[in-house]
């Protein structure tokens, strides 16, 4: 049986895996790979003090992914098919390496967050 995200070492596990899916899909991959090209050395550990975050409110992020994603926006536009394709690839990932009340956590919160980042990107803020 898999295990629960229960610590740091977990969320990198996660997070590694699921950027390593990222670069090579072809439909993210030219958002990481393009114009605006990732620094993993700091993009690694900033997504997992996010997730910290996000899952056991550690208080270890303090950027704003909303203003991020529009200002990538910008740069390289995003659609929904990206957020599609990242929502498949992060439930994919989480199923692959754990199972329990943090997995379905993060999971439900990835979801969310890629909702509500589509509001601002594709309706300016507007539920529909």
């Amino acid at each position: 049986m898999k295990k629960d995200i229960t610590t740091r070492a977990d969320i990198e596990k996660m997070v590694i895996l699921f950027y390593e899916k990222v670069v090579s899909d072809p439909i993210l991959g030219p958002v990481f790979n393009g114009p605006k090209k990732i620094n993993w050395e700091t993009h690694i550990p900033v997504m997992c003090d996010f997730w910290e975050n996000v899952l056991f409110f550690s208080g270890s992020y303090t950027g704003n992914p909303i203003n991020l994603h529009q200002y990538l926006h910008k740069v390289m536009p995003l659609s929904p098919q990206h957020f599609q394709q990242w929502n498949i690839l992060f439930v994919e990932t989480v199923d692959t390496l754990f199972s329990g009340h943090y997995a379905l956590l993060a999971k439900q919160r990835a979801l969310n967050i890629s909702q509500i980042i589509q509001q601002q990107l594709f309706t300016g803020g507007q539920a529909h």
